[in-house]
């Protein structure tokens, strides 16, 4: 058995990891700006909330989480009379996706809190509310910075799916793991799933890297 064969089971295996990523990543945005924006414009008491979400599972073991969701969650529901049990993707998505969009929280309020004081002051004086300041000004200044860092994160979540396999998502790392244990060929299987990793992860700091041009080109239309 040769690595060209070891390649259509590794595939599938990515197009799951694929899927894991692209609904994770979107998820853990809109987590991520609903806390950052809650951590910065929020009353206090949701500012409060937002912060103890955010230090929580910015505090705890991603693999934690995720076995708590799989594992720990259904027997919570059980003894309450409901049925939790979460199928290995849900399980997988909703853990990569509070953790990203933890992380991505403070991006987003770091972003926020970088745009120049003058300019929020010329908002007001030019008779917008602090609401329509957060919105007209601040946001479109401060989403060309936050994609950087985003983009790391969306990476580092890409790798991160390889958790998955753990609870038995058929990932790409699960598959490789099959593969390996069949064959006993270490070196071939891994270096074959290294250069999958690294192939998704060119595509993924790419797209971000487009997304960013397309804001900053954005933001220069608007201030004209």
């Amino acid at each position: 058995m040769n690595w060209v064969s070891y390649l259509p089971p590794l595939l599938e295996g990515a197009a799951v990891t694929a899927q894991l990523a692209i609904y994770s990543t979107v998820l853990g945005a809109m987590l991520a700006f609903a806390l950052g924006l809650g951590r910065f414009h929020g009353m206090p008491y949701v500012r409060g909330l937002c912060l103890c979400i955010v230090e929580f599972f910015r505090g705890t073991s991603l693999l934690v989480q995720l076995f708590w969701l799989f594992f720990a969650l259904p027997i919570v529901g059980e003894s309450l009379g409901w049925d939790w049990r979460l199928s290995p993707m849900v399980a997988g998505t909703l853990a990569l996706s509070l953790n990203i969009g933890a992380y991505g929280a403070e991006v987003v309020r770091g972003a926020l809190q970088a745009v120049p004081v003058g300019q929020l002051e010329a908002g007001l004086s030019l008779g917008l509310s602090p609401r329509r300041v957060l919105w007209k000004v601040r946001l479109p200044q401060a989403l060309p910075e936050m994609m950087p860092s985003l983009g790391n994160l969306a990476v580092q979540n890409l790798k991160d799916t390889a958790l998955v396999s753990l609870i038995s998502l058929g990932d790409m790392a699960f598959r490789a793991e099959q593969i390996r244990n069949l064959t006993q060929d270490s070196t071939s299987v891994y270096t074959l799933l290294l250069l999958l990793y690294f192939g998704m992860a060119l595509v993924v700091a790419g797209s971000m890297k487009t997304l960013e041009w397309r804001l900053s080109r954005w933001r220069t239309q608007q201030g004209r």
